[in-house]
């Protein structure tokens, strides 16, 4: 594959991968996702920015000698983990006068995941340390919980093109690496926010501002396509890293025998009448990528769950510990459910979700179908999420 060119003698050199359906072991893949590299070739020394995935190694290899890169002088390790530096063993292998060029902690990591012992092979970087290519300088911005401890950005200050990492990405492919604004690239861009980057919402929100106020002409993500336009995906971030997310409530449940989805469906007919969004999720059948972008948005969550034996239906215990880890802006919460002959569900599913500050609103457990006295709690429900909601969005 011929490298294209970004700008300047900035190139793209990664690669696609079409065939992947799940990343991390946990992440449903709609449109694969791509593993972004860089080579920059400056007038007296070459760099490469971050490497490649281990089963494309052979084939990143192979484009190296097929686009005549015989030289390269330091291969920049912005993040540890090996879909992007998995190729480094090969890569010190193959030009052996590289430094591996990083920061500290990224180091430690590279040491202990890739087995590189040898410390003449590194250069270490703090924030703001500069390494000359002759006409270009690579300026090192450290970058921690966006999304490891080990993050940092590469700026080639001359070119103003800013090489982010993981931040700002998304799990997609194409043909031409330059991004094309639509609603699909958004939308891929969402879900890998919501998946990876909120739970590190207010470092987000922190190096979204710090890189508005760079004013990159590029911005270079790990995953998925280059902005020429930054302020596409940036002004995206600036909505979901704010404060107050949309009048929203989001209703992911499982229901054995429909009892449960009989609750749901009466406080999503009530909240929708009120003029409030409603998003149910069923747990079983929906895709949790769906359900982590309702949770950026949503500014309450009801979780419903039957039992199971004495305990909450494992696939709600799952969401509730996923919404946990993701820790979404949500203000207030709640829980619905019906039971056979008993049992702790709601105590177990609000210590999941501890890590929280979440205003939890009285919920409802019911023996068997819901009656009449239990639909009137309901409504008191609902009454209260209402006035929540009425209390944020209008003034």
């Amino acid at each position: 594959m011929k490298f294209q060119e970004i700008k300047n003698n900035i190139y793209y050199c990664g690669l696609n991968d079409c065939e992947r359906t799940i990343f991390d072991e946990l992440i449903p893949l709609e449109c694969g996702t791509s593993y972004n590299s860089y080579l920059v070739k400056g007038s007296e020394k070459t760099a490469i920015i971050d490497t490649m995935y281990p089963p494309k190694a052979q084939e990143y290899l192979d484009n190296l000698d097929k686009n005549g890169v015989d030289k390269v002088d330091y291969i920049i390790a912005n993040h540890g983990e090996q879909d992007h530096t998995g190729t480094l063993p090969e890569l010190i292998k193959k030009y052996p006068q590289a430094k591996i060029v990083t920061n500290a902690i990224c180091k430690g990591n590279i040491k202990e995941m890739l087995l590189i012992d040898d410390e003449d092979k590194f250069i270490t970087v703090k924030n703001d340390d500069t390494i000359s290519l002759g006409d270009k300088t690579l300026k090192f911005i450290i970058a921690p919980g966006v999304h490891w401890p080990d993050t940092m950005f590469t700026y080639i200050v001359e070119d103003r093109v800013l090489c982010t990492c993981d931040f700002l990405g998304a799990h997609y492919t194409f043909e031409d690496c330059i991004a094309k604004p639509s609603k699909e690239l958004e939308h891929s861009a969402k879900r890998y926010y919501a998946e990876i980057m909120m739970p590190f919402r207010n470092m987000c929100k922190k190096y979204t501002k710090m890189i508005k106020d760079l004013n990159p002409e590029y911005i270079l993500p790990s995953h998925g396509p280059i902005y020429d336009n930054p302020n596409f995906i940036l002004n995206l971030y600036e909505d979901w890293t704010a404060d107050l997310g949309k009048n929203m409530v989001a209703m992911p449940y499982v229901s054995m025998y429909g009892s449960t989805e009989e609750m749901v469906d009466c406080l999503a007919k009530k909240f929708t009448d009120a003029g409030i969004e409603v998003v149910k999720f069923d747990i079983v059948t929906g895709d949790l990528g769906d359900l982590a972008m309702t949770l950026v948005d949503a500014e309450s969550i009801i979780l419903g769950s039957s039992m199971v034996l004495a305990y909450p239906h494992p696939m709600a215990a799952n969401i509730a510990y996923l919404a946990n880890v993701l820790r979404p802006k949500a203000k207030f919460a709640s829980f619905v459910g019906s039971y056979g002959w008993g049992g702790n569900l709601f105590g177990k599913l609000q210590e999941l979700l501890s890590g929280l500050k979440l205003e939890i609103i009285e919920p409802l457990l019911v023996k068997g179908k819901p009656k009449t006295e239990d639909f009137e709690k309901l409504d008191v429900m609902a009454e209260e999420f209402i006035k929540k909601h009425n209390e944020l969005f209008k003034n």
